[in-house]
């Protein structure tokens, strides 16, 4: 579906919290190698699927580190599929594409 950027709490309520439909959204950091390698999945994910994914940078705001600390997040990459703005699935590090398809798939039942 999209791919989204996102460096405030007012767009990840938009994107996400009033979302409906499953939506991946991963907690990342540039200086992370295991967040850059899953990005290229990320991006795949977005393009092949209708699923909506929404990328939350850390480090690119105050209220992005503060979304963070919101959720939780004590390790990168950090994935986590929200639906109607609650969370139904978790996954700390690298993950097979396939693995990120199937969680989605399964928060859409």
């Amino acid at each position: 579906m999209a791919l989204y950027e996102i460096t405030t709490k007012q767009e990840f309520e938009e994107k996400v919290l009033k979302n409906d439909k499953p939506v991946l959204v991963d907690f990342w950091a540039p200086w992370c190698p295991p967040c850059r390698a899953m990005a290229p999945i990320l991006h795949q994910i977005a393009e092949e699927t209708e699923f909506d994914v929404v990328k939350v940078d850390t480090e690119a705001s105050q209220e992005n580190a503060q979304l963070a600390m919101d959720y939780r997040v004590q390790g990168i990459p950090n994935m986590k599929v929200f639906v109607g703005g609650e969370i139904v699935e978790e996954m700390v590090g690298m993950k097979p594409k396939q693995t990120l398809i199937d969680a989605l798939e399964k928060a859409a039942k």
